[in-house]
Formats: structure tokens, sequence, C-alpha cells
């Protein structure tokens, strides 16, 4: 792995982590939206993120070479998902968005997001953007520290 690749693989982690905390922003944002345009409440987004790499695997190689086997070049967010988890009833008759008939009658479907969850995610991401960027300047002072030796 090049000297160098450190800085793009922190910054990637950067970047993901802070599209996790957008995602969770979005989440926080509509924890009260009952309608959305499709005429359901709104569903928590889910960031997936995955790791970069470059190079093949061979799956048949049975061997370990560090030569052979893929580079890691950070990590990414491949997509940002709906969860599916059944959206959370609260009971509230005077509400026009209350069930008219039927189990839920009365009730109205609110959005699955959960507040203390969602700001704990928002809580890593922030402290796992902190430890890249810290990534980033240790490698930045590494660097100047090499650059230094040749004088």
């Amino acid at each position: 792995m090049n000297f160098f690749n450190s800085f793009d693989v922190a910054a990637s982690g950067m970047t993901a982590q802070r599209k996790m905390m957008d995602v969770t922003a979005a989440n926080i944002a509509n924890v009260n939206t009952t309608e959305t345009a499709d005429g359901t409440p709104f569903r928590r987004m889910v960031a997936v993120v995955t790791q970069k790499q470059v190079g093949d695997w061979n799956e048949e190689f049975q061997a370990c070479s560090f030569d052979d086997a893929p580079q890691t070049q950070g990590v990414e967010v491949s997509s940002v998902q709906a969860d599916n988890s059944d959206f959370r009833w609260v009971y509230d008759p005077s509400n026009p968005k209350a069930q008219k008939e039927g189990e839920h009658k009365g009730y109205v479907a609110m959005p699955n997001v959960n507040v203390i969850s969602e700001m704990t995610n928002m809580m890593m991401a922030s402290r796992a953007f902190e430890a890249n960027a810290t990534i980033l300047e240790a490698s930045k002072s590494m660097a100047s520290k090499a650059l230094e030796i040749g004088k």
C-alpha cells in the first residue's frame, strides 16, 4: 500500500461518515412526518457502507500473499435504503390521519424513527469522523517528518 493511500482511506471514511450523519439528520427531521408524497408515513433511511477495493481476489488461491490480495481503498456509502420495520402506532382519535376502522381504529401511523437510536448513530458517526480526521492529521505529520529527514 502506498504511503499516500492513508490520505485516501481516511478521506473516504470522513466522506462516508458525513453521508451517514446527513441520513441520520434527515431521519430526525422527519420523526413526525405522517404523510409523504406516496401517502404513507416517512420511513427511516439507512446508509449502507461498503469497503472499496482495487484488484481481483483469486478464490482458488490458497497461500496468503500480500501482493495477490485486493488492496483496500477505503469505504463508500454504496446505497441508502429504507428501513422496512413497522410504523409506530400512536393513539390519537382526533387526528385526521387516524384510522377510521379496523385493528388500528383511532391510531395514527407514525414514522419508524427512534430519536434516541438516531442520536446514538449521530454520535457514533461524529466520533468516527473525528477518528478519521485524526488519522489524516497523523499521516500528514508523518509525511512532514519524513521530508525533514532528507534535509
